[in-house]
């Protein structure tokens, strides 16, 4: 007989033979591609009288990882396009990506891919555009925080009319 006393749980929890999966985890994140080009350099510099204009595009694509089940690949794509009227003074662009294991229903996995993990990965792909924008000689574009929700809901909207 034992003298430890008996739990009716287990201090690790219920056991049934098998761990619980977490419904959203992050493996790894990585900078895919990055690339920063000054068009114009070194005049650029000399000539640059005023802050330049910087359009910004981002794209949010996810994709399963071959061979496994439930990872995929999520990836933050952001192109800064700098210009002084129509002269270009710089163009960054950066693909930032994390490898994701996501056990949730089917019908909730798209809003997590390309919501929640993007919301995960952006202050990782903000502080590398800032980087490499200062270290181009340049101010740092400071991305303002983009709302992932939206973006998503805009994207159905345009697929929802192209299918209807």
């Amino acid at each position: 007989m034992s003298d430890a006393p008996s739990s009716p749980i287990p201090p690790n929890g219920p056991s049934n033979g098998q761990q619980q999966a977490m419904p959203l985890q992050l493996n790894i994140q990585y900078t895919k591609d990055l690339s920063f080009e000054v068009p114009g350099a070194p005049e650029i510099f000399v000539n640059l009288r005023e802050q330049p204009r910087v359009d910004l595009t981002l794209d949010v694509q996810a994709r399963p990882v071959e061979g496994q089940q439930n990872v995929y690949e999520v990836s933050l794509q952001i192109r800064a396009d700098a210009k002084v009227q129509e002269t270009s003074c710089f163009i960054a662009e950066l693909v930032y990506c994390g490898v994701f294991t996501v056990n949730i229903p089917q019908e909730h996995l798209e809003p997590v891919l390309l919501v929640e993990c993007p919301r995960l990965l952006f202050p990782f792909a903000r502080n590398i555009l800032a980087d490499v924008t200062r270290d181009g000689g340049f101010p740092p574009v400071l991305l303002a925080p983009i709302d992932f929700v939206a973006l998503w809901q805009s994207r159905r909207g345009g697929q929802q009319v192209g299918t209807a």
